[in-house]
């Protein structure tokens, strides 16, 4: 008989003494586990070393040389792909080869293409390709004969992976000797021989020009291989048949019309390819005015074709097609409803797809859509609550945003309860993206306010991180600037938060808020104690913050100043300097307006309660609510400008802000004021990012003495080209603007070695009388590559009103020939003469851009005495141009964010500021309207000033 088989128990054997033998004890199981654990432990003590980690080049090129070995070759390959492989390592860590080692490396390899075997012939391609790139072309010719080689021969691989490498490293030389080869490769039987032809083609189309006029003349053959019944050949063929006909839009044209209507494209991403490019020809046609302006079925032959190809498309068997024919139409700006709607409908059934990455795209498409369309969007409400309980957080979020955006004003109430429960267990991330979604929410339902800031507010009191918190306290702001209804519940939220709130920050930006809005709400007196409380239980900065809001509360509201001077006098023996100085101008302010305008508390009786604010004149109003009448950086800027000017310095009389020279705002101060209006405490709370120190243009100006005794320079432009970058003599202007001169300074580079430039100067012409030449400063001599300045003055007559004038310039000095080398003289010099572009001094250029704080407040203040009313017919296809044209025209500065233009295609509203010289401040209120089928856009702008002939100087600048 058998002995009894242990094959159900191996370890049935392996027991010690005393053990019964048959089925797995606990002592032998214990034992194995144990015996395993520590052999995995002895493992992982193992120290890992790379095969490649001390490797020298020496030591590689030295066994490299087996490459030249035949019988190496055929008989161990395996040794050669090992050599190889380490070739490649030393030149991914920046050991590279040599022009003579790479020469014997590559004759090395040449040799490595009698071995049939596959893997080390791939090597041999990896190794031809990535060492190309780095090394001389003359070394990597030298294997380009066994590639054309491979690329005619049997093997499809081998062909295939040839077509590849060669792509790499043949110029257009070479590409038409082998021309007829890479043409039958796009149309051979092979699949991976075709495609490999068509990417190749493609890279190469891309690499040069040169490159790219060869592989056009391939069109037939490309076409031909979009007929492939290989679905990859078929992508590769579309790629390139577009790329190829990229320049020409009616190609393009007929390229998408002859695969939508034939529908020969069976690769699922050919057809993806198809409706990409489908849809950006759609957003070209209606880019440049082709389309109708109402249904797409409307429009053009091109935009119904297209259209109806992509609502095709979304019955399509493949996932990816539908997605993208959805999402092409989705992206279509100023569509209908009724053309939304077949996109709309595949994107709801798309929200049932089991993959996860369908849905997070589908609802990506859909958040993006409700912004414009929220109504079309409605109708998957259903199916958006049920993601809410996804799985992915990502899809999730995007289901909570768009229901907030598509939502009814009846369903706030439950999508808040829904929303409760779905924030406590995200992220901070997708909390913001939230919090922003709700605040829209707010804008849209206004008269739901109290619910939706009182379930903001909730969360402030929650566990979260900084930029959480932030985010719901800018939304409150948000919601109080755009719905003032808000303002006084939202300040007892914010008040309430900072009684706990851990971020400083917050805390300061709040209590600033506090002093801002919190004096004019109806009952003022409730926020003191809020105040107060941060004054004694916080940190210095928090502090500081406290006495400045009670300081403005005490400015504004008098009847509270005994009380407000009470909490604000223990301030001064505060530890901390900023604290106490705070609280010392104040209580100082606040006593000396209390003496000098004492309060009077209306009588019990009184019929008529008069208002609670400072008198004309009060102190305290005027030093702690008063803004300055610039920023603290432009008055560091000013004060720089006015110390440069020499005859600034020489006058006896005091500095004020008057006296100052006005300066221009920078362009990252528009972008600062810019975001401040956009998100509120966000701007504010984003840390400065340190800046670097602007050259005063004016200073070359300055340091001539004859032309610093013509005073102070109101405004320096721009340089402009008076010639090409690539001529002989480059030659730019900067016009510095004064009260009754011009200086132009011309910047004039020498880029001929072999001469070099004496007496320099521009002369200028014009036939307009409101300028004219009063003197010139020569450059002494340009040698070569020097840049030097040259400068005439324009003397202006203040008789004749402001306009657009024309000057011809013409380049004078006398030219000395010199040894490139040593720059010594060659000859006699001779007089020459060089003709400029035409200089042009328009009204603009007397115009400081210069923004005020409240523009409303300037306009009304301003008056309509001298102001000036035009109306214009302009020549723009859009707003966006036309409004960048009235800036450019008038010179000035946007306010209040109005220099970007809102889509929807509404009457835009421009206000614009300004300083004329002469420091006459200059406003302007602008309508830019789109004029309908006729084309173009209607201006309508209203202009004031101090003076009249001013305001009709800037509004005939448009004319």
């Amino acid at each position: 008989p058998l002995p009894p088989t242990t094959m159900a128990d191996p370890y049935a054997q392996q027991g010690g003494e005393g053990e019964e033998e048959g089925p797995l004890s606990m002592n032998a199981m214990l034992k194995e586990v144990q015996l395993m654990a520590d052999k995995f432990k002895a493992e992982d003590d193992e120290v890992y070393v790379s095969p490649y980690a001390y490797l020298e080049k020496a030591a590689v090129l030295q066994e490299a040389r087996c490459f030249n070995d035949s019988v190496v070759v055929r008989e161990n390959p395996r040794k050669c792909c090992t050599v190889i492989a380490q070739l490649l390592h030393l030149q991914n860590t920046g050991q590279f080869l040599s022009s003579t080692e790479a020469t014997e490396v590559f004759f090395g390899v040449t040799k490595l293409f009698m071995s049939d075997d596959a893997s080390l012939r791939r090597m041999v391609y990896l190794f031809i390709k990535e060492v190309a790139e780095t090394c001389n072309p003359d070394d990597v010719i030298i294997v380009t004969s066994s590639l054309t080689k491979d690329m005619t021969c049997d093997v499809d691989l081998y062909r295939a992976n040839a077509l590849r490498v060669l792509a790499r490293i043949i110029d257009a030389a070479m590409l038409g000797a082998i021309e007829r080869y890479v043409k039958q490769a796009i149309v051979d039987s092979s699949g991976m021989v075709s495609s490999a032809a068509l990417v190749s083609a493609t890279h190469l189309f891309n690499a040069a020009p040169e490159n790219a006029v060869i592989v056009r003349r391939w069109i037939g053959e490309t076409q031909e291989a979009t007929a492939s019944p290989n679905d990859m050949v078929q992508f590769h063929a579309i790629q390139l048949m577009y790329q190829i006909k990229s320049t020409d839009r009616l190609a393009i044209s007929k390229l998408v019309q002859q695969f939508s209507q034939k529908n020969t494209l069976r690769s699922p991403l050919a057809v993806t390819c198809l409706v990409r490019y489908t849809a950006k020809l759609l957003l070209d046609e209606i880019a440049q005015g082709r389309s109708s302006g109402g249904s797409i079925q409307d429009g053009s032959p091109i935009m119904r074709g297209g259209y109806n190809f992509l609502v095709s498309c979304l019955r399509h068997k493949e996932d990816m097609v539908i997605y993208e024919a959805a999402r092409a139409i989705c992206s279509l700006p100023n569509l209908e409803p009724q053309d939304l709607s077949p996109a709309i409908n595949a994107l709801q059934q798309a929200l049932s797809s089991p993959k996860p990455s369908m849905r997070f795209a589908t609802m990506k498409t859909l958040a993006s859509i409700a912004s414009t369309h929220p109504r079309v969007v409605s109708k998957c409400n259903e199916d958006l609550e049920t993601l809410i309980a996804d799985a992915n957080r990502s899809v999730a979020t995007l289901a909570i945003t768009t229901l907030l955006k598509t939502g009814s004003e009846n369903s706030i109430d439950r999508l808040l309860k829904q929303i409760s429960a779905f924030l406590t267990d995200i992220a901070d991330e997708y909390k913001i993206t939230v919090v922003k979604s709700l605040q829209q929410l707010c804008f849209t339902y206004p008269s739901r306010h109290r619910v939706i800031v009182g379930f903001l507010s909730n969360f402030l009191r929650e566990e979260g991180g900084f930029d959480f918190k932030r985010s719901i306290v800018t939304g409150i702001v948000n919601l109080m600037k755009q719905i003032p209804e808000t303002t006084e519940s939202s300040l007892l939220h914010l008040c309430e938060f900072i009684e706990d709130c851990e971020f400083t920050m917050l805390s300061t930006q709040i209590l600033n808020l506090l002093g801002e809005m919190g004096p004019s709400t109806s009952a003022p007196a409730r926020y003191i104690r809020f105040i107060y409380n941060r004054v004694i239980l916080e940190n210095s900065a928090v502090r500081a913050a406290a006495i400045n809001a009670l300081a403005k509360f005490a400015a504004q509201c008098p009847s509270l100043r005994p009380s407000i001077l009470t909490l604000m006098k223990p301030g001064l023996l505060d530890e901390d300097d900023e604290t106490r100085d705070r609280a010392s101008l104040a209580v100082k302010a606040v006593e000396a307006a209390m003496a000098e305008f004492p309060y009077a508390a209306p009588a019990d009786d009184a019929e008529e309660v008069p208002a609670d604010e400072p008198q004309a004149g009060d102190p305290a109003a005027f030093l702690l609510l008063e803004s300055m009448p610039m920023s603290f950086d432009k008055l560091e800027r000013s004060m720089k400008a006015y110390m440069s000017a020499p005859a600034s310095m020489e006058t006896a009389e005091p500095i004020t802000f008057s006296s100052l020279p006005i300066l221009e705002d920078l362009p990252e101060e528009e972008e600062k004021v810019e975001e401040a209006d956009q998100s509120g405490i966000d701007a504010i709370a984003a840390p400065a990012s340190p800046e670097k120190e602007k050259a005063d243009p004016a200073a070359v100006v300055y340091a001539i003495p004859e032309l610093a005794a013509l005073g102070r320079v109101f405004r320096s432009t721009k340089p402009v080209p008076l010639t090409e970058s690539e001529t002989e003599y480059v030659v730019e202007c900067v016009k510095h603007v004064f009260e009754e001169h011009i200086v132009l300074q011309f910047i004039v580079q020498n880029t001929i070695d072999d001469q070099r430039l004496d007496n320099v100067t521009v002369a200028v012409e014009s036939d307009a009388g409101i300028f004219e030449a009063a003197g010139e400063i020569a450059a002494e001599q340009i040698k070569y590559g020097d840049t030097v300045n040259c400068f005439t003055v324009l003397q202006r007559n203040m008789d004749e009103p402001l306009a657009s004038s024309n000057f011809n310039c013409e380049l004078h000095f006398t030219v000395v020939q010199v040894d490139p080398a040593t720059g010594e003289e060659e000859g006699e010099g001779f007089e020459e003469e060089y003709p400029l572009e035409d200089l042009e001094i328009s009204t603009s250029d007397f115009m400081a851009k210069v923004a005020v704080g409240d523009f409303r407040k300037s306009w009304e203040t301003m008056g309509n005495g001298n102001e000036v009313l035009e109306k214009f017919s302009l020549q723009f296809k859009n707003q966006e141009d036309a409004v960048a044209a009235v800036i450019a025209y008038l010179g000035m500065q946007p306010c209040d964010g109005t220099g970007t233009v809102k889509p929807g295609g509404k009457p835009h509203m421009l206000h614009l500021s300004g300083v004329f010289v002469g420091g006459r401040s200059v406003l302007a209120r602008a309508q830019i309207a789109l004029q309908g089928e006729a084309g173009g856009v209607i201006l309508k702008i209203a202009v004031r000033s101090e003076d009249e002939g001013v305001s009709r100087m800037v509004a005939d600048c448009i004319s």
